[in-house]
């Protein structure tokens, strides 16, 4: 899904981010060393091809300026994702049933 058709969904039905926002690791080389913080994502917004978010520190400090710097979305507990607790029990109960 392109960008410009995820961030309406950001605040779409009862189980959307707008009411349970992922968390993401932010991974910004600073220097030679690898800064590393746990966010909360809130409020995308989308200017041209630039995707930001308003983010709440969760642990560790957000650095002042980097280079490299690399987002991971936590999607573990979303529901219907692959990694999610609902994907792993839908996979597991369509393997019972094959077999």
């Amino acid at each position: 899904m392109k960008t410009t058709r995820f961030v309406p969904f950001w605040s779409e039905g009862d189980d959307s981010f707008k009411s349970d926002p992922p968390n993401a690791d932010v991974s910004i080389l600073e220097g030679n060393e690898l800064k590393q913080t746990v966010v909360e994502l809130q409020d995308p917004t989308l200017d041209g091809d630039n995707l930001s978010y308003t983010v709440k520190v969760i642990k560790g400090e957000m650095p002042e300026a980097g280079t490299e710097v690399a987002v991971f979305i936590d999607i573990i507990g979303r529901p219907l994702t692959p990694l999610s607790y609902a994907g792993v029990a839908r996979r597991t109960y369509r393997r019972a049933v094959l077999y």
